[in-house]
């Protein structure tokens, strides 16, 4: 028996040109079973292990380079299954939207060449789920249900598929956790998925201990998309407390000379060193080599403008 929000995820594919059959089971299986998915994909289980090997040995057997073949995997994932870096105000807008929302072509700011639309049906249907990602940790942070799911199919899906390790709730619910997470020092992400449509479809909030893209970026799979923003220290303003440096999931801060300092080339500008600065002393500066920031208010307005002329 196909559930409804199965039969509704399918009528979405259907029309899209491009979405195949195996773009379909792959979106279903990723709903369906996200929490082997994930474990599979950050290598907590020991069939990520057997398959790394198995490809290592068939690419090798046929004359291929497996660093080079693992480095155009690596980019080829991220191009289809990524986030963007959201502070949390931006994140509290994209939680907060009324009315259905189409935007595409978003290649500025979402750099990847798939999953770059953002297209919400009932963005009022929100549902917390169990992160995959803690839940594949041995010890993870907590609390677990952390990551949003916004808009049809998405939210109809993973509530009848994952009824023990999901609920739905109201935006204002959303905007709680999403300012509870912020002070627990975890990074909003609007992520995007070639499978899921190949358009916005979750917020997660993470941390680069248990966060699968996280740790994915850092190793050199660009998974993640900068914010647009840097943050910049205020020198006359800090006092070298490093009471900031904790909260820095990108290890972009350091201690120099007896004041914080950031590495802009690892910053993301996702804000949360900011709203832990008891002496504002850390502040957002719009950084053009970092993309265009995902603005929803902005975006939504430019999207009418364009249709309207």
């Amino acid at each position: 028996m196909i559930l409804p929000s199965t039969r509704q995820f399918l009528d979405e594919a259907k029309r899209l040109k491009d979405f195949s059959v195996f773009d379909f089971m792959h979106g279903y299986a990723y709903g369906r079973w996200p929490y082997f998915y994930i474990k599979v994909a950050t290598g907590e289980h020991w069939l990520s292990r057997w398959l790394a090997s198995a490809a290592t040995r068939i690419i090798e057997r046929w004359g291929g380079k497996s660093e080079e073949s693992a480095n155009r995997s690596a980019r080829e994932f991220a191009n289809g299954y990524h986030g963007k870096v959201v502070p949390l105000d931006e994140a509290v807008r994209l939680v907060s939207v009324q009315q259905d929302v189409t935007i595409g072509d978003l290649e500025q700011v979402i750099p990847y060449t798939r999953a770059r639309d953002i297209i919400l049906k009932n963005p009022d249907h929100i549902v917390v789920m169990e992160c995959p990602c803690r839940a594949s940790r041995e010890h993870p942070c907590l609390p677990m249900d952390v990551c949003l799911i916004i808009g049809e199919p998405f939210a109809g899906f993973i509530l009848e598929h994952q009824p023990d390790r999901a609920r739905r709730i109201t935006q204002a619910e959303a905007m709680e956790i999403l300012r509870q997470e912020d002070e627990r020092g975890h990074v909003h992400h609007a992520f995007f998925k070639d499978a899921m449509l190949g358009r916005f479809y979750a917020i997660c909030n993470c941390c680069d201990c248990c966060c699968g893209a996280m740790q994915a970026h850092r190793n050199g799979t660009p998974m993640l998309a900068s914010s647009g923003y840097v943050t910049r220290v205020e020198s006359d303003l800090c006092i070298g407390c490093e009471d900031c440096q904790p909260f820095c999931q990108f290890r972009a801060m350091s201690l120099v000379d007896g004041k914080s300092r950031i590495d802009e080339e690892r910053c993301m500008g996702c804000g949360v060193c900011i709203s832990h600065c008891e002496h504002h002393a850390l502040s957002f500066h719009r950084d053009p080599a970092k993309g265009i920031p995902l603005e929803i208010r902005e975006l939504m307005h430019a999207a009418i403008h364009t249709s309207a002329s």
